[in-house]
């Protein structure tokens, strides 16, 4: 406490510096000396008029000529220039700091709180407490003091050039695209800047003469949240006619820029101290960690990150309601459409054995290999089946868009059980529509070609290695299993990348009126095929590329010397039927492969469900809530309705249960 009233220290930097140094905790989670030091200097403020003279100094003075124009229209807003160019001026602060100007209130705040653990310290100590200090520096919130008229002038200057920023986000050629309309009629962007500059002047108007009626932001505010409706009609649109880190980053900008809006719409309130106050402490809470985030590499990255997979986990959200049965009726079409691919599957699981005895190279097997995974899987989507694997993926995007549907990013536990259960079912009728033809279709052929050549499908030597491919730990088949559900959650990103490119480059369109297959092709081809593959792009690559990356995983393993393989549950169902129509493996030790068959099964899903949900999650910046609590409501109802868990409900659920709808069609 004396050597906070020590009078040498007059700077207003090093006297905020000593002063949050002594409040400042050791550790971040522990702040029982922070609160009695906050306490202890809150009484002392109230009491002693000399401290709290000695404390301030020339601290009012300071902050009366400062700029706080920057911590409004800078701190916790997208940067306006692009990745790189950011990426480098980040770099080069990194290698080369700037000199900070203690006439900036951002700068201010990036010297005062200058530590990584800043923000968590700052955010966890409750508002009411620093309410109590503020209150103690009475000066600083008196209506009529120079840092409360500086700090208003300020806000009102920042509140003006953030509408300003709105509005003219209208001619972004990326916006244009999306809704050309806005080129043609009066946008909530342009009203908003009209009414914000009308409500500012007035503004103005009054605190010169008190006795003037005062004007409103409740208009302001309707014409704020007519501009947030077109936003999500903007991120829609994207959804459908494509998007790019760009277009992301803009719609993510304005997203910012209007509730900055609204957060100082709430400090100008002359009426409303309470909200006003509360609206402070947690705006400098916001600051103190967004100031620190904007010097960070990591941060830049993580924010780019997050901006690439929400475009293109919109895409796989999109057509994980495909992979949703909520009936009976959808539930059969699954178990259909799973079977479908499990007897294509017997077959490349045939082909893959054939292959494997030509003796050919590495690079020409994998080759080979790969042409049969990935031609296979376009296959069975072109034919409308489904692979039970590919579900998760896509499922666990359209999960996170349901519980990025929940107020504020908060999850409706209830809507989240239900779904639960209907994505788990959903599952396992498409594993056991895969499983239960694969398996006995690979027994039907491999009894087949033994029955018409006399010669077995598969040697001893072929029998033992199908059998240890199979063993969850001597075969390293779980570490197998959990790399072919890597590649699963891979191919979900790259079936939503190229849904979203098609989409964006308008890859339809494109094709109707493109001259040269218009010399090859008749109107009505060139229109079929363009609608098909604007439907099915994403779908085509994904398949296709899951398939390169099955074939060449074995290759990958075999440079590195490691022992790197896939396990799919399908295929690995296949390779048992083809050993038990060649090899008496009797009944016991039959099912024990069968179970064997089954984990495999269930780490592909875990593996591929999980990562999709986390990227889903983080790019949404939405989260499950309390895990425990989700987990109470699914038990209880698995409890209530023990059968839906495997077996659709006889008619449509309440809509209080719904999933979005969609068809069963991969």
């Amino acid at each position: 406490m004396e050597c906070l009233a020590d009078g040498e220290t007059a700077d207003l930097v090093e006297h905020l510096r000593t002063l949050v140094s002594w409040l400042r905790p050791r550790d971040p989670d522990d702040l029982d000396d922070t609160l009695a030091r906050m306490e202890a200097l809150t009484v002392a403020l109230r009491e002693n008029d000399e401290l709290r003279g000695a404390i301030l100094g020339n601290m009012e003075a300071a902050l009366a000529a400062s700029r706080h124009l920057p911590i409004y229209t800078e701190i916790g807003l997208f940067s306006r220039r692009g990745f790189l160019r950011e990426f480098g001026q980040r770099f080069y602060e990194l290698i080369n700091p700037r000199p900070r100007d203690p006439g900036n209130l951002r700068d201010i705040l990036y010297l005062v709180f200058d530590r990584p653990n800043d923000p968590r310290w700052v955010a966890a100590v409750p508002d009411e407490v620093w309410l109590a200090l503020l209150d103690a520096l009475e000066e600083f919130t008196q209506e009529e003091g120079p840092v409360f008229r500086r700090a208003r002038e300020q806000v009102l200057y920042a509140l003006e050039m953030l509408s300003l920023w709105v509005a003219g986000e209208e001619l972004e050629p990326e916006l244009l695209r999306l809704d050309p309309s806005m080129a043609e009629r009066n946008s909530p962007f342009v009203a908003q800047e009209r009414e914000v500059s009308a409500y500012i002047r007035d503004y103005v108007a009054w605190l010169e003469d008190p006795s003037r009626e005062f004007h409103d932001d409740r208009h302001a505010r309707v014409l704020l949240e007519q501009c947030a409706e077109q936003i999500e009609r903007f991120q829609k649109r994207a959804v459908t006619r494509g998007s790019s880190i760009g277009l992301t980053h803009l719609i993510t900008r304005l997203e910012q820029t209007l509730e900055r809006i609204t957060i100082l719409l709430d400090l100008l309130d002359p009426f409303d101290q309470d909200r006003r106050r509360r609206t402070g402490i947690r705006l400098f809470k916001t600051l103190v960690t967004d100031n620190i985030r904007q010097t960070s590499l990591k941060a830049l990255w993580q924010d780019n990150i997050r901006l690439v997979s929400r475009s293109v986990t919109e895409q796989s959200s999109r057509t994980g309601e495909h992979y949703i049965t909520k009936n009976r009726r959808e539930y059969l079409q699954m178990l259909g459409a799973a079977a479908g691919a499990g007897f294509i599957i017997a077959f490349m699981a045939l082909i893959k054995i054939w292959l494997m005895k030509l003796g050919l190279s590495p690079g020409w097997e994998t080759l080979w290999v790969s042409l049969n995974y990935g031609l296979g899987f376009v296959l069975i989507h072109i034919l409308h089946f489904t692979v039970a694997t590919k579900q998760p993926a896509m499922t666990a995007a359209r999960l996170a868009a349901v519980i990025e549907a929940g107020e504020r990013g908060n999850a409706n536990q209830e809507k989240v059980a239900d779904i639960l259960i209907q994505v788990g079912r959903s599952q396992f009728v498409a594993v056991l529509g895969n499983v239960s033809v694969a398996l006995p279709v690979a027994f039907l052929v491999g009894w087949v070609v033994l029955g018409l050549s006399g010669t077995p499908l598969l040697s001893a030597d072929e029998v033992d290695y199908h059998l240890l491919d199979l063993q969850p730990l001597a075969g390293l088949a779980l570490l197998h299993a959990a790399i072919a559900g890597v590649w699963l959650f891979l191919a979900g990103l790259i079936a939503g990348f190229f849904d979203n490119r098609c989409a964006y480059l308008q890859l339809g369109d494109r094709m109707k009126g493109n001259p040269h297959l218009a010399k090859v092709m008749s109107r009505p081809v060139r229109d079929r095929l363009a609608e098909y593959l604007d439907h099915n792009y994403g779908a085509l690559a994904g398949n296709f590329l899951f398939g390169v990356l099955l074939g060449t995983t074995g290759l990958i393993g075999l440079w590195l010397s490691l022992p790197l393989d896939i396990r799919h549950v399908a295929f690995s169902s296949a390779n048992l039927g083809y050993v038990a129509s060649v090899h008496d493996l009797g009944g016991p030790l039959f099912l024990l492969y069968f179970v064997f068959v089954l984990l495999i099964g269930a780490v592909n899903l875990w593996v591929s469900f999980t990562l999709a949900m986390y990227v889903a999650l983080r790019a949404r910046g939405v989260r499950l809530g309390d895990i425990r609590r989700l987990a109470r409501i699914y038990a209880r109802q698995v409890r209530r309705h023990p059968l839906e868990v495997l077996l659709p409900p006889s008619e449509q659920p309440d809509a209080g249960r719904n999933a979005q709808p969609g068809s069963t069609q991969p």
